[in-house]
């Protein structure tokens, strides 16, 4: 009676054998391209290694010199403000219009037709290269491009309006590039989060006499809870990395006033001078920040299993 239990667990650990194999392309990938490069960039934080002209500083072991100067500096303290702007300009409008373009998709009242082919349009901006985005952005909004001419044409402006030599205005145009290039794809996250959701609890809010809006905000937008934290930490982390479009646009440089100068820019130029350990450290902090919202996102998940 034995014989046959022995021969089905030998066959499973044989069958789960293969699992490891092919995981083992995932975890060479992960070693090389994450692993390796996370503890040497934690390692040279700890060092003084930077290029003076023509003359090699270091490596030199610092401590925590590097990370001291870099809080007390404060420019990391603005970079941070500026990024944060950027994201809450960006993030705020995305996650409104992709939750009504979602109620709108998902509604069968509507009939609306075509429905393939708008999710297709409202995704395809996120195909389209940032640094590709940026320079149409540019040629768009230049002292000669063509919004300042039909501007100026219809009386609005009675010279050409400089868009990016003024704070607010190229935050603005920051913020809706990056708010073009991905309220698709949070559009179909939260469809896909609304079509989750139990249709019997629609029917019966119908029968009891619910309109459409309570529906939305007492049964639609309470279950999407998971997914519009999770929405709303990914987007965070990709605000923190923010780099692609105001490099493109500003040209490098966050202007006007490195008002638009963001974190990933800032470590941009630690890496181009070659201050490996100034650069290490950075990245460091952003490490952190960024593990701590994992961390979050995390923790949510489970408290939400748990209920």
């Amino acid at each position: 009676m034995q014989k046959p239990h022995k021969i089905k667990n030998s066959k499973a650990v044989s069958y789960n054998r293969w699992g490891y194999y092919f995981l083992i392309p995932f975890v060479l990938v992960y070693v090389i391209f994450q692993l390796i490069p996370l503890c040497s960039t934690i390692y040279n934080s700890f060092f003084e290694n930077y290029r003076s002209g023509l003359t090699q500083i270091g490596p030199n072991f610092v401590g925590f010199d590097n990370y001291i100067k870099l809080f007390q500096d404060g420019d990391i303290w603005r970079y941070l403000g500026n990024t944060m702007i950027m994201w809450v300009m960006c993030f705020i409008p995305q996650i409104l219009l992709s939750l009504v373009l979602g109620a709108w998709f998902i509604n069968a009242r509507l009939k609306i037709k075509a429905i393939g082919f708008f999710k297709t349009v409202i995704y395809l901006p996120n195909l389209i290269m940032a640094s590709a985005f940026s320079m149409l952005f540019f040629t768009l909004f230049s002292d000669g491009g063509p919004i300042n001419s039909i501007l100026v044409n219809l009386g609005i402006f009675s010279e050409p309006y400089s868009f990016l030599d003024h704070v607010w205005s190229t935050r603005i145009l920051i913020a809706s590039m990056n708010l073009l290039m991905w309220f698709g794809n949070t559009t179909i996250l939260l469809m896909a989060g609304m079509m989750g959701i139990d249709a019997s609890l629609f029917e019966s809010a119908e029968v009891d006499g619910a309109t459409q809006t309570q529906t939305f905000f007492k049964i639609t937008l309470p279950l999407l809870k998971p997914i519009l934290v999770y929405v709303m930490i990914t987007s965070l982390i990709g605000g923190i990395q923010m780099f692609d479009v105001p490099q493109v646009l500003t040209d490098g440089t966050g202007n006007p006033m490195e008002s638009t100068t963001t974190l990933i820019m800032y470590l941009n130029k630690h890496l181009y001078s070659k201050n490996f350990g100034m650069g290490g450290a950075l990245s460091v902090f952003l490490f952190v920040i960024t593990a701590i919202l994992s961390l979050i996102v995390f923790k949510v998940s489970n408290n939400k299993e748990e209920n």
